[in-house]
């Protein structure tokens, strides 16, 4: 199967995104969306060795490539749900945010939650990007907030009756 470079955009209006390779990733592909409706694209590991990666054990992942994301956007670095099924390795800190004005290299804090060892390749896919608009908010400070059937229910309360 070929990489899908872009999603059909139905309004025809796709984000522009500076992406610059890295010299230690320029020979891996760029990051792309593996069918036409994915929201993340995958990224690739721009390590020169083998990592292992033991049970409990967490490593910080390069891409090889940095990116000049627009005001009013991140991007989010999320665990790709094969790797996660099969071997419990997932982003550490999922998702973790990339903010629009960090211009430095992409990179994944992968843990293995899984009970065997597992081993990053060059080139494997290991993460995934979103791309999400942003609010930004002001805060209006109240003395006391509005009610509601919930309240100040905590962890679990909607579902006791």
């Amino acid at each position: 199967m070929s990489a899908v470079l872009a999603p059909e955009d139905p309004l025809g209006m796709k984000l522009s995104v500076g992406l610059q390779r890295l010299p230690h990733g320029a020979d891996l592909p760029l990051p792309s969306y593996g069918t036409p409706f994915s929201a993340g694209f995958d990224l690739y590991a721009a390590i020169e060795e083998d990592i292992i990666l033991a049970p409990g054990a967490w490593k910080i992942i390069p891409t090889g490539i940095a990116i000049a994301l627009p005001a009013g956007y991140e991007a989010q670095i999320r665990s790709r749900s094969g790797l996660a099924a099969k071997h419990g390795v997932v982003v550490l800190n999922a998702p973790g945010t990339i903010d629009a004005d960090y211009r430095g290299e992409i990179l994944g804090i992968m843990i293995n939650h899984g009970q065997e060892p597992f081993t990053m390749t060059r080139g494997m896919r290991f993460a995934q990007m979103v791309i999400a608009p942003v609010t930004s908010i002001a805060w209006n400070e109240h003395q006391a907030l509005d009610e509601t059937s919930r309240g100040d229910g905590r962890f679990g309360s909607t579902g006791i009756r």
